[in-house]
């Protein structure tokens, strides 16, 4: 549905027809790690995340998955990471 609270006219996942279901029933603005981002519009002279309610909680453990100012860091020189249970079915079927 279209969010009838802050972002009004921008579709939003938590939006029903008795208002907004995300905690507290609004948005809130983005943080620091945020700036730079393309999903950042500005609404009442703060600036809010087109893609999450509560940027802070997305930037609490690692980079925001919805950032696009952000490029993803490969480890062990380019080699990509295997789950070793995935390898061994596949090695089994003779893959």
């Amino acid at each position: 549905m279209k969010c009838t609270t802050i972002r009004p006219g921008y579709e939003c996942a938590f939006m029903t027809e008795n208002g907004c279901s995300y905690k507290g029933g609004r948005c809130y603005p983005v943080v620091e790690q945020c700036e730079g981002c393309e999903r950042i519009k500005e609404f009442n002279g703060e600036k809010y995340c087109l893609s999450y309610p509560e940027p802070a909680i997305k930037w609490a453990h690692k980079a925001c998955n919805f950032a696009t100012h952000v490029k993803a860091v490969v480890d062990n020189e380019g080699k990509v990471k295997v789950n070793p249970l995935k390898a061994s079915k596949r090695a089994a079927r003779g893959r």
